[in-house]
């Protein structure tokens, strides 16, 4: 695996649309010059990539033009970091596009770049690390650069920070805080505050004792399951296959998988669902433990905890509950493919080497 470099202040960041095409809507107008202006604040030149800014129908149309941006930033020498704009849902048709481009390809592999988004992304981050890059579970514009309160969370505020620096370990701890999904985003909210919670719970132990080490590797389960089973779309199994982005077996032995659920709030049945579509394709029975994102506003908290018990209990599998990452706020970064270690004990998760090169 590659690691890309840390950014550094004056770097150009790309932004891109890789799934909704929503940053190019007038609607959100005011979250992407939001998002814009910090990502100025940490001292980046933001670059909107030619067809980032098409709006929902284009993008949804043209596919192609989605891929394009990816691979060109890739390409582009001045561009040395690349920020998703959004999730979405059907990301997975940009493949075709790129996993066949050998000049993406190469690029992808000469030009390492640090690449951070969540949800949907998750599929990009499949691909990329299929391709031998480290990726970054995390922030992308609209959720969290383009904040509508007047400064970011400040947890997700300190994780974008991590991009600066390539410290030889990182201990992740919890929120004291965390907040509600907001119920309106227009313009009338900006500089509002967010509905905001303690933290009653910290990280929760399911199961597990002692220390327990193994590389990242996961994301959504929304969008995983998608790529499994094939219920939004019915072509994206096929397409994950063709390409093997998504490991089976022995990939997974001593890692550590880590899952979360989108703001959607899949019922316990289908939660259940995909983590036995998991169990299909060898994951559980080899992962050395699951790390789970707290569900968005606590939505299924409880139930969620009795089918992830449920699943793993033929594997006594270790699992560590309620981190912020994912959809929920704030959101920390969690790495694909670094080493990272969970004590029980302690109920302390850690990355256990630098992020970047």
């Amino acid at each position: 695996m590659t690691k890309p470099h840390a950014l550094k202040i004056g770097d150009q960041v790309a932004l891109v649309s890789l799934s909704s095409g929503v940053m190019g809507e007038e609607f959100a107008e005011h979250e992407v010059r939001k998002g814009e202006q910090r990502l100025k604040e940490f001292g980046l030149q933001p670059v909107f990539m030619k067809n980032s800014r098409k709006g929902i129908k284009y993008l949804s149309d043209h596919p192609e033009a989605r891929a394009e941006d990816l691979k060109q930033a890739f390409m582009s020498p001045n561009i040395k970091g690349i920020i998703c704009a959004i999730g979405g849902d059907d990301t997975y048709r940009l493949m075709p596009y790129l996993m066949e481009d050998n000049e993406f390809i190469t690029a992808v592999k000469e030009n390492p770049k640090l690449f951070s988004g969540f949800s949907d992304t998750t599929i990009d981050h499949l691909f990329l690390n299929r391709l031998g890059l480290v990726t970054y579970y995390g922030s992308n514009l609209l959720n969290d650069l383009g904040e509508l309160d007047q400064e970011m969370l400040p947890y997700t505020h300190q994780a974008f920070l991590e991009y600066f620096e390539d410290r030889t370990s990182i201990e992740v701890k919890s929120s004291p805080v965390w907040y509600e999904e907001r119920t309106d985003f227009s313009v009338s909210a900006l500089n509002t505050t967010r509905i905001q919670h303690d933290e009653k719970h910290g990280y929760l132990v399911l199961r597990g004792s002692g220390r327990v080490k193994g590389k990242l590797f996961g994301g959504c389960i929304d969008s995983i399951g998608d790529a499994l089973l094939g219920d939004r779309y019915d072509d994206m199994p096929a397409v994950i296959s063709k390409y093997d982005v998504f490991p089976a077996g022995s990939f997974w032995k001593d890692r550590i998988l880590f899952i979360e659920t989108s703001e959607e709030k899949i019922s316990p049945s289908n939660y259940q669902k995909i983590l036995e579509a998991l169990d299909q394709r060898g994951v559980l029975e080899n992962v050395s433990a699951i790390i789970v994102g707290k569900p968005q506003n606590e939505v299924n908290f409880e139930e969620y905890q009795q089918v992830l018990l449920k699943v793993t209990e033929k594997y006594q599998t270790p699992i560590l509950y309620n981190l912020n990452f994912g959809h929920a706020y704030p959101r920390t970064v969690i790495p694909y493919n670094l080493q990272a270690q969970i004590d029980f004990d302690q109920r302390r998760f850690s990355i256990e080497e630098p992020f970047f090169s």
